[in-house]
Order: structure tokens, then sequence, then C-alpha cells
């Protein structure tokens, strides 16, 4: 079976780059808020195009911490959609705050700024726009949105490291960003990471405090914090990863293409446009065959994932909470359509053309 994604192909050049750098940490002695994790918060800052990063433990804290760093707290309704696999939800429940769900736009499937406008209530307190599937929302549709309520947006740019929209990257468009550097990502590190971008220094300064239990200075606490950090050997790890991410971007950009053109006379669609807006984080067709085709693809040896099958308000834990009678049509159309293909910048040339080949094939066959 092809796999869906392979960590173990690593070329042996950056292999060596990432040995050297975990030989540094190891070397240096310094393994936790050392020179490493300053270094990779200024480098990462500034391709973000951000006046400040700070990295946190993991993707969800870093949303968490953001929301804290904004003020939002228990009882506050947060704006957020329910097809991206749960972690906003998780956050904002983390918090005691209540998750305000928004359906989507059906065909980039992130945050449609006409459904976030008709819902957005004056209890809403913050809203959350995740970038799916390297795919970044409509900033500029949903910004107006916010800035005329006058309520902050944060990005979840967690799938979506190096994406631009107008030349401007994911990370640098809301009042915070958050980022996940788990190892699968367009930027992964070799365990768990996080960060929080921001061009706000009051917001990047309470971010500062609230990751490492709400210390002003050591062992003295304004508020109550977490303990989130990131390591010395993850930060070094990123650093050496860092200047190959616009390239690795680019070649599952080229991927993306050439399964997108072998579904050119398909009904099945692709992703929307493979321009700078789309890093190709995961490469989604949504079929009305989608369990029959996936069924299909793995008789041809060809691994898939659902990303995601259960949307957030209708998991069991917020069906106990206060989601009774919510709809999200368009969300819960995507949960029973959405297929992920693999799409990743180790994947062999043979592996492309075959996965492209059963595309054509289901598609002459009327299957897909």
């Amino acid at each position: 079976m092809m796999p869906f994604n392979d960590l173990n192909r690593t070329p042996p050049d950056l292999r060596a780059r990432l040995a050297a750098s975990v030989q540094r940490v190891l070397d240096r002695g310094w393994f936790i808020l050392g020179p490493e994790v300053t270094a990779f918060e200024a480098e990462f800052g500034a391709y973000c195009g951000a006046a400040h990063c700070l990295s946190v433990a993991n993707g969800t804290d870093a949303i968490e911490i953001a929301l804290r760093a904004l003020g939002i707290g228990p009882g506050d309704r947060v704006a957020t959609v329910a097809n991206a696999g749960g972690y906003s939800t998780t956050a904002i429940r983390a918090i005691g705050a209540v998750p305000h769900y928004v359906d989507i736009d059906p065909r980039d499937m992130t945050m449609s700024a006409g459904s976030l406008s008709a819902g957005l209530e004056q209890s809403v307190r913050a809203v959350i726009a995740t970038h799916l599937y390297g795919r970044m929302a409509d900033l500029p549709a949903l910004l107006d949105v916010t800035q005329r309520a006058g309520v902050p947006l944060v990005e979840d740019c967690a799938q979506a490291h190096g994406a631009s929209l107008g030349g401007k990257r994911a990370g640098a468009w809301g009042a915070l960003a958050s980022f996940s550097f788990y190892p699968t990502k367009n930027l992964g590190a070799c365990g768990d990471g996080g960060a929080v971008t921001t061009d706000d220094a009051a917001l990047a300064s309470r971010v500062k405090r609230l990751r490492q239990y709400g210390w002003t200075s050591k062992y003295h606490s304004a508020e109550q914090g977490r303990n989130s950090r990131l390591d010395d050997m993850q930060a070094a790890i990123l650093r050496a990863k860092l200047p190959l991410l616009d390239g690795w971007n680019r070649r599952r950009r080229e991927i993306a293409r050439v399964f997108s053109q072998a579904l050119r006379a398909s009904p099945a669609a692709g992703p929307s446009g493979s321009g700078d807006e789309y890093v190709a984080h995961l490469y989604v067709i949504r079929t009305k065959n989608r369990d029959a085709v996936r069924a299909m693809l793995a008789e041809r040896g060809i691994a898939t994932e659902i990303h995601y099958p259960v949307p957030d308000h209708l998991q069991e834990a917020e069906l106990r909470a206060e989601r009774q009678g919510l709809e999200l049509p368009e969300t819960e159309r995507a949960a029973h359509e959405v297929l992920t293909l693999p799409c990743y910048p180790e994947l062999r040339q043979d592996e492309i053309d075959r996965i492209a080949n059963a595309l054509r094939e289901l598609s002459d066959g009327g299957q897909l």
C-alpha cells in the first residue's frame, strides 16, 4: 500500500543537518527557552511578516493562549468553523468559552464571510478563521466583517505555513495567529510544537507571560498562565527546515496540479485554485461516492484519509453540551464528501503517476 504520508523519507542531507542541529543543542546544554528558541522565533516571525513570534508547546495551546491574550474567558462566545478537526473547539472549551459555529463556503470549505456576518451576534467576543487544507480563508472579506463589528480575528495557520494572499503571508493578518509544528505539517518538528504571531506588542507581551505561568519575572505571576514552551531541540530542527519550506510548498503545488489535471473532466471537485494562497498541506477532493471511491483507491494500493468525518457540532461531547438543533448544511454536506489523497514533497514520480492514473480511470468510468 502506498503510504498516505511517510516521515521516514527525509533525504540524507537533511538528516545530517537535523542531526547537527540536535548535537548543537546537546553541546550547549540549554534545552528550554534558550538561544535556539529565540533565534527561531525571530526567523519565523520575519518569514511570516509578523513583528512578534512566541513559541509554545503545540498548536492547540497556541490557539488557547491567543484567545486568553485577548481576554477571552468563561462564558464568552467565539465564532469558529466545525469542519477543521476540532482543534479550535478544544481550545475554546479549555478556557471555558463557548464555540459559536459558522457555516463554510462550499467552494473552498473555509469560513463563509456571509454566514459569519449573518450570525455575528453582539455576544461573540472573537473569531477564529482556519486556513484549511493549506488554503487561506478569505481574510479580506472576513476582516471586513469583524472590523465593522469590532471583534478581533485569530488566524489558525496550522495547515498553511508559507501561504500568502496578495503578497501577505498567513500569520500576518489577524490580531494574533496560531501555528502548529506537528511533524506532518508543511513545517514540522520531530515532536510537538506551536507558535503565536502578532504585530501587537502588548498582546505579544501577554502571550509571553501566559506561556510560562503568567510570570512577569521568575516566580512572580501577574495572572494564571500555562506551562507551554517549545524546547530548544525542536526549535533547532525547525530552524534547519525553515529555509526549505518554500521549495517544499512549490513541490506540493506541483503534485496538486497533476491531480487536478487528472480530475479536469470529472464531477468530483478538487481544491479551488493553485496559487500562493494554497500550499497543498492536504489534497482533498469532494465526491458524492466518497466511500466507494476510497475502497476503489485502496484496491489500487493507494491509502487515503478523511479530513474530517464528523463536524465539531455533531461530536458526542458537543451534543452533550448545547448543540442540539444546530444546522450547518454546507459543513455537514462536506463531511460526507471529502476524501484526502497522498500529497507530500517526498512522493516519488511513479507514485504521483499512479494516483493520477487512478483518478483518470475512475473519472472515465463515471465512478467519481
